[in-house]
């Protein structure tokens, strides 16, 4: 396998790219605290006696935790969603995944979930953190622009006879 096929598409080649809007701020501002009071709780452990031996080793690893799970909050700012020829390219929090057209078999957002998914054959599907109902109108865009791609690449999808 070659480099180029593993590395994704430009984004210039995408016809939609989408991010999630508001839960990136409050994913920024919760690591930065997250860390800052782990940072602050390890500055604070040799102040003061409260009967417990704390060495630099312990503020040390104080600092580091929060640093740590400071990363791990962040990557609930990483979903994308791209789509364009070649499928639907999901970024969600750890892993990322491009979808041909052909094993999409439609996009939906249920109600009263958290993000839209990409529906698979045999009632399997991916979700898409990138679009979140906490984004509002912005969700119902993408998805509306994402159903026009849907349509333009998957025809046979909308030919389909209706069911009663």
């Amino acid at each position: 396998m070659t480099a180029a096929s593993e590395q994704p598409e430009a984004d210039g080649a995408w016809d939609l790219v989408v991010t999630p809007h508001l839960t990136p701020y409050f994913v920024y501002l919760a690591a930065f605290l997250i860390a800052a009071a782990h940072i602050t709780v390890g500055f604070l452990l040799k102040i003061g006696s409260s009967g417990v031996l704390f060495r630099t080793s312990d503020q040390i690893a104080m600092g580091v935790l929060g640093i740590l799970l400071a990363g791990v909050v962040l990557l609930f700012a990483r979903p994308r969603l791209r789509a364009g020829a070649s499928g639907i390219s999901v970024r969600n929090l750890l892993g990322y995944k491009l979808i041909p057209w052909s094993d999409v078999a439609g996009v939906s957002f249920p109600s009263g979930a958290r993000w839209a998914r990409v529906d698979l054959a045999d009632d399997e599907y991916t979700p898409l953190m990138a679009i979140q109902a906490v984004d509002k109108e912005r969700a119902v865009d993408a998805m509306d622009r994402l159903r026009t791609l849907l349509e333009r690449y998957r025809p046979d999808l909308s030919s389909r006879p209706a069911t009663s």
